[in-house]
């Protein structure tokens, strides 16, 4: 098989993912088939333009040889580019509803990335009913449900092995307007069949009693939100995956980045990945779940094509401050401002810049999240920033997040942000933000078995179910329980 090697450049190096590479490269080899590739590699070069304009490929390779044959080669029915919490799920729904082999390929490691960094709540209460994401929201949410039972059902504890929480959500407002627009909330989730109810202040403040939103203020409450935590959770899951290795179904190629993408000559279609150290052949599917550097594997796999693709993600980086042994306020629930909504679906101006009326990429929004994890931890946030792949922690963003949280709890001001030096924990993430707000979970154009499922924003671990089912049932042909539609590159 004659095929075209797409060499690339990675535009960022491990410690933009905050990890530090092994000398060696860690490769858990747990199945798949070794093959001799003897076919000679040509090396092509070119640029890239974007929006979709032709389905045709035909690269113009320049002489340069680069024969696979140095490398480890190995086949797959399906090879899956990042192992966040998107990935891993696409494996696990491979794995579990197919008999088909998954390779998982990733530059540095589970939870090196915005999964490792989430706050874990899986949530309703925010959403819009009818809104294009509400059909793969519920999805996701029945079938984390239904994990946590057939956990409970196996003899363990969804607590401990996926930081389950049953805790319910409430969304605050402080002032009557926001008061108001949390009433039509209500009846919207009401409406669509949801358990949902307003608490005034008296009631908010009997359900959390260190929180103080004035007279004026209350709460929308959803008893049947959850949280999750979202190390354990894949932790877990990595686990269950592995449980078919002995089958030689899969494997894991962790601290190996991506470096080339093959194409065959005859048929136009990816046929394998290259890392540093291994030539991974994808029969069936090759699929990028790499977050924010989803655009980057598809920027290089299609500047050597006619292919046009638009797909902006952007890095949007996010502080979570956790606080071990704090014992000055107690939650029962998950909290969130109702500003938080606002922040979360602030798009970009349409302009070409990153500024613009609709969102400045400098400037930080700072919203009151605050839940309490499995270990009792405070768990505050939340921060949105547009700037790059900076994964560095911004003190002055951690002091935010702390003198807002105190606003809501008056008793976190009794505490600087400076004496909690020595019992925090700050994560950095950045979450894989698209201008319109929404993932896409879809075939790329023109390369039929090629797929992407990126750019949730930091809603990776509510929606990371329902979007292994929609990808794999695209791969699969299988009917779709969710309309894949809203989510079509």
């Amino acid at each position: 098989m004659a095929a075209t090697v797409l060499k690339f450049t990675p535009t960022l190096n491990f410690k933009d993912k905050g990890v530090v590479p092994h000398v060696n490269s860690k490769f858990h080899f747990y199945g798949g088939t070794q093959i001799d590739n003897t076919n000679a590699i040509l090396s092509c070069s070119s640029s890239i333009k974007w929006k979709t304009r032709t389905n045709q490929f035909n690269p113009v390779c320049v002489a340069a040889l680069n024969s696979s044959s140095e490398l480890n080669s190995h086949t797959f029915d399906v090879v899956i580019i990042g192992a966040g919490i998107i990935g891993l799920t696409i494996a696990r729904q491979f794995l579990l509803g197919s008999n088909l082999s998954v390779a998982v390929v990733d530059a540095a490691a589970p939870c090196a990335g915005a999964t490792g960094a989430g706050q874990g709540y899986i949530w309703k209460i925010h959403r819009n009913p009818g809104s294009e994401q509400w059909e793969l929201a519920m999805r996701s949410h029945q079938l984390w449900k239904a994990l946590a039972e057939s956990i409970k059902n196996q003899g363990l504890d969804p607590l401990q092995t996926l930081g389950w929480k049953e805790t319910g959500s409430l969304l605050v407002a402080r002032t009557a307007n926001e008061c108001s627009v949390l009433k039509s909330r209500v009846e919207q989730l009401l409406e669509a069949g949801l358990e949902a109810s307003f608490l005034s202040y008296d009631d908010l403040l009997s359900e959390e009693p260190d929180l103080m939103v004035g007279r004026e203020g209350g709460a929308a409450f959803v008893p049947d939100d959850h949280q999750i935590d979202a190390r354990r959770t894949v932790a877990f899951i990595e686990k269950a995956n592995r449980c078919f290795a002995p089958e030689g179904r899969y494997t894991e190629f962790y601290y190996e980045q991506a470096t080339n993408l093959l194409r065959s000559e005859s048929s136009g279609e990816v046929v394998a990945v290259q890392t540093s150290k291994n030539t991974l052949y994808g029969k069936k599917a090759i699929i990028v779940a790499a977050g924010c550097w989803s655009g980057s594997v598809l920027h290089d796999l299609t500047k050597h094509s006619e292919i046009e693709l638009d797909f902006p993600v952007k890095p949007r980086k996010g502080h979570l401050l956790v606080i071990e042994n704090f014992k000055s306020i107690n939650l029962n629930h998950g909290l969130m401002e109702l500003g938080y909504v606002n922040h979360k679906s602030a798009t970009l101006s349409s302009t070409s810049s990153d500024s613009g009326s609709g969102y400045s990429a400098h400037t930080s929004s700072i919203s009151m999240t605050a839940t309490m994890d499995m270990s009792g931890r405070l768990v505050l946030g939340s921060s949105r920033q547009l700037v790059r792949f900076n994964t560095e922690i911004d003190e002055s963003i951690i002091t935010q997040i702390w003198e807002r949280a105190g606003e809501f709890f008056p008793r976190l001001k009794q505490v600087s942000v400076k004496e909690l030096s020595k019992s925090r924990e700050v994560r950095v993430g950045l979450r894989p933000y698209m201008p319109d707000g929404k993932p896409v979970i879809d075939h790329v154009p023109g390369i039929s078995n090629m797929f992407l499922a990126a750019g949730h924003e930091g809603e990776g671990l509510t929606l990371a179910l329902g979007t292994a089912e929609l990808i794999a049932n695209m791969v699969l042909g299988n009917p779709q329980k969710v309309d894949p539609t809203p989510y079509s590159m």
